[in-house]
């Protein structure tokens, strides 16, 4: 009886390896984000009757490919561990809630969140997800001076341009406002002139302002998620490769090279000092 469980769950390993079910898993996760879209349309009741089938069915797709990939690494804590697997199994859970009575808007919100497992299921899509989360902390700092940025602006334009147009200069937060949309360039001249009939001088406030935040401040943030985003392809190829280095983090090439170097003028010094 054992030999019998062991094989079964050997073959449950190599169905959630395969790249067949992994297309399929990727294939109605598509097909359940189409339903949801077709269902926020005006159709016939037969129709919408066939599409609560074919809903029901991508419901019990998933609570089994879920089982599958459970019994396939058959380790409660291991399989716990991995917060992709988390994030699946709550959404596969609360795509059970019943779409029928008072949860009837809970279990649509839940049901669109199907559409995300496409970021667990493709290593690609981790990659980038992984990326930007290691990138927020980073992306914080510069958001916080950016604050500080739009802060000073906000309370320097208030001032001088209350008298102007209240309606966009009235106080510190309704100028941050407005800030905000010289800095998404929306008819940011149109403010601009406004201003520039009573201060022709003021174009430098707001040039000043857009060479700050929409050049400089965007670009270091574009920058660290590119970091971040090397970075995290380097590991993900370093562990594809089982390259380690010490504290069993995965190592860099630009580190392997430098060993390799190392090694072999380490190499050269022995043979120089054998032959002398």
């Amino acid at each position: 009886m054992v030999v019998i469980w062991t094989r079964f769950l050997e073959r449950l390993e190599a169905l959630n390896e395969s790249k067949l079910f992994q297309t399929l898993v990727i294939l109605v996760i598509v097909l359940s984000a189409l339903l949801i879209g077709a269902r926020t349309h005006d159709l016939p009741d037969n129709f919408v009757s066939i599409l609560k089938i074919l809903d029901l069915s991508i419901t019990v797709f998933f609570v089994v490919e879920i089982v599958i990939r459970y019994l396939a690494i058959n380790n409660f804590r291991q399989f716990f561990s991995n917060g992709w697997n988390i994030f699946d199994s709550i959404i596969v859970i609360g795509s059970l809630v019943p779409d029928g009575g008072s949860g009837v808007l809970l279990a649509r919100l839940l049901r669109v969140f199907r559409v995300l497992r496409l970021v667990s299921i493709i290593p690609e899509l981790r990659l980038l997800i992984n990326a930007l989360l290691r990138a927020i902390p980073q992306m914080g700092y510069i958001a916080l001076l950016m604050f500080v940025i739009f802060y000073i602006y906000g309370a320097i334009g208030s001032m001088l341009f209350e008298n102007i147009n209240n309606e966009l200069w009235g106080d510190v937060s309704i100028s941050m406002l407005t800030l905000f949309r010289v800095a998404t360039f929306e008819d940011w001249t149109d403010v601009m002139y406004e201003t520039m009939a009573v201060f022709p001088l003021s174009w430098l406030y707001y040039l000043s302002f857009i060479f700050l935040t929409a050049f400089i401040f965007l670009n270091m943030m574009v920058g660290t998620v590119l970091e971040v985003m090397s970075q995290e392809h380097e590991n993900h190829r370093a562990e594809l490769h089982g390259e380690t280095r010490e504290g069993g983090e995965p190592a860099s090439r630009a580190q392997i090279e430098a060993l390799q170097s190392e090694l072999a003028e380490i190499k050269a010094l022995i043979r120089n000092r054998s032959s002398e």
